[in-house]
């Protein structure tokens, strides 16, 4: 199995980011010309048996477009609840349920980008979920939300939309520490917002004296060498463990690897 130090040469991070290929499961309508191009996915969910539209705006950079760990969380999220007992996420869920089958987990997700992926945990988990991204990003995010709330409400879940920018204290403080379990997805990737990433992390998982520590599980294609710096600082704080990897995809030595981060006690 590759690992993080393995070399970056036949690895195309455009290509990897921006995959051309459809997968199963997926259809793509493009609407508009020009800059002013929109591309509206259909993401058919099995386990609930219905479709998610998530709107990309290509043109707008690549917080408005859907990356390749994003669909790994959300057949991971699908596949748990056909499969409960045969799920990666399946210790991590059952400990944060404490039991209480009848109680909403407390999603938030970081760097959400199109939403998908907590589109998909509110729908599949029946969940309170809170997307979140940088400013300039809400509105599709919540144009997003908006087009598939009839089905979150359908299945018992809510999603609200909130900024959210690493590193800054006061966004963070606002978004507080009230959650059971933080998704994430592609969000290593530029190396100055390692730091930051990192410290909206240690308020979240670590809180403070005597807080409840928390998990993240987060899917990560690493794309460049230098991943590995986020990963080696992250263990210094957190427990991390793996808790499921993708099949390459053709031309590529390397799939997407889902981790489990813990605050340590």
């Amino acid at each position: 199995m590759a690992t993080q130090d393995d070399d970056d040469e036949d690895i195309d991070p455009v290509r990897m980011i921006l995959p051309e290929e459809q997968e199963e499961g997926k259809s793509l309508t493009m609407l508009g010309d020009g800059v002013a191009k929109q591309q509206v996915q259909q993401h058919y969910i099995r386990s609930i048996e219905s479709t998610l539209v998530i709107r990309q705006l290509p043109s707008e950079g690549l917080s408005f477009q859907l990356w390749p760990a994003a669909t790994t969380l959300v057949n991971l999220l699908d596949n748990h609840r056909c499969h409960p007992t045969k799920s990666p996420l399946a210790t991590t869920l059952t400990a944060l349920s404490n039991g209480e089958n009848d109680r909403k987990l407390r999603i938030l997700e970081l760097g959400s980008g199109t939403g998908l992926v907590g589109i998909a945990a509110a729908v599949t988990l029946g969940a309170n979920v809170t997307v979140t991204d940088l400013p300039h990003v809400i509105p599709n995010l919540q144009f997003n939300v908006d087009a598939n709330a009839d089905v979150v409400a359908q299945k018992g879940g809510n999603v609200d939309v909130a900024p959210l920018r690493w590193g800054e204290n006061e966004d963070a403080v606002v978004i507080g520490r009230e959650f059971d379990l933080v998704l994430a997805s592609d969000v290593v990737y530029h190396d100055h917002l390692f730091e930051p990433l990192i410290q909206t992390l240690r308020f979240l998982l670590n809180g403070g004296e005597g807080d409840e520590k928390k998990v993240l599980v987060m899917a990560h294609l690493r794309r460049w060498k230098k991943d590995s710096v986020f990963f080696k600082k992250a263990k210094k704080l957190f427990d991390v463990e793996t808790l499921h990897v993708d099949p390459p995809k053709e031309g590529s030595r390397i799939g997407v690897v889902v981790y489990r981060f813990s605050g340590k006690s």
